[in-house]
């Protein structure tokens, strides 16, 4: 009965990081040009605030469903990961996530000792993008690809 939650939980809070980082990277760039840099600078400034409030604790949800998940479900097929395509695929998806809790974290950092430029931002944004297509592509190949 937990499983089905935790799927649930880590859909959802996929749906919430992963749509954030696509409205970033494909919306805001694009309307940068459109605004002027002040209008533009209050309009970052406000998602970025709201982000930072609100992603820790998608992220907490996002990785506590994952874990729970491996937990109940995927633990004895991540003991041999090169067993099966599906666990391989899994694993792969597993160290990719972590890239990305890392790359959150870093940002954070940088956020807080006042460190985060402009440079740094686009930066992770563009690579947690990337992140974020491999492992919907992973999720989907554990159950559509095998060898």
């Amino acid at each position: 009965m937990l499983y089905p939650l935790f799927l649930t939980f880590h859909l959802f809070a996929a749906l919430i990081f992963i749509g954030t980082v696509f409205f970033e990277v494909l919306f805001l760039e694009s309307i940068r040009k459109q605004l002027p840099a002040k209008v533009m600078l209050l309009v970052e400034q406000g998602i970025g605030r709201r982000a930072r409030t609100l992603m820790p604790w998608v992220l907490l949800v996002l990785f506590g469903a994952g874990l729970g998940m491996v937990w109940l479900r995927y633990l004895p097929v991540l003991a041999t990961p090169l067993a099966s395509s599906f666990s391989t695929l899994l694993l792969l998806k597993i160290v990719v996530a972590v890239s990305v809790l890392l790359h959150f974290l870093g940002a954070m950092f940088l956020f807080k000792s006042g460190r985060m430029s402009a440079r740094y931002l686009h930066f992770i944004h563009g690579s947690l993008f990337c992140h974020m297509v491999v492992i919907v592509l992973l999720a989907k190949g554990m159950f559509y690809l095998t060898w």
